[in-house]
């Protein structure tokens, strides 16, 4: 097999995988699951919480970190499903990523409001980001398992490692734009 047939192959599984995802999605994941009204929730919530809570005076800095964290436990959610480390089972739509509702809220919020708390009452956000991380690790992905919104295949040690990045690597990444930004 040529490169433009695997690459085909490759392709026409992919199509089949979708197929069968959405077949899933109407059997299982629908507006008549409770789990899909879970996912939904955490979705929605977390962004009116941040609406009320947000101190608009840092409001672009808080939301850079925001944004890091969210791009970051994207990627990492997606090379987690990837590499079949974990997995979404209720999805909110089909063509949507099963990690939205915590990828693109639970989570961004939740460091968005820790780091406004580290700034305003001067506490060190690598280690209150360290300690969250273990809290999503050990509480809030044991609690979505036991949901069932949740499936982990791997250890908990790899979902930790996955934690610990996104909260790194956003503040760094942060912190190297506000450097950047004073020079």
């Amino acid at each position: 097999m040529n490169q433009q047939e695997h690459f085909e192959h490759i392709h026409k599984i992919r199509r089949e995988l979708e197929a069968s995802f959405l077949d899933y999605w109407k059997q299982f994941s629908n507006l008549d699951s409770w789990q899909f009204w879970v996912v939904l929730a955490m979705f929605l919530l977390p962004l009116v919480v941040l609406y009320f809570k947000i101190d608009r005076s840092k409001i672009f800095l808080l939301g850079f970190l925001g944004y890091s964290i969210h791009v970051l436990a994207a990627y990492t959610d997606a090379l987690g499903i990837r590499k079949s480390w974990w997995d979404y089972p209720y999805v909110i739509f089909p063509q949507l990523p099963g990690s939205l509702g915590i990828d693109a809220s639970v989570i961004p919020v939740y460091f968005i409001l820790l780091y406004q708390w580290c700034l305003n009452k001067k506490k060190n956000y690598w280690l209150y980001g360290t300690l969250s991380a273990f809290g999503f690790t050990f509480i809030v992905k044991p609690l979505l398992i036991w949901l069932n919104v949740f499936e982990l295949y791997t250890n908990f040690f790899v979902l930790l490692l996955s934690y610990l990045f996104v909260v790194y690597a956003a503040k760094l990444i942060t912190d190297i734009f506000i450097h950047m930004s004073k020079n």
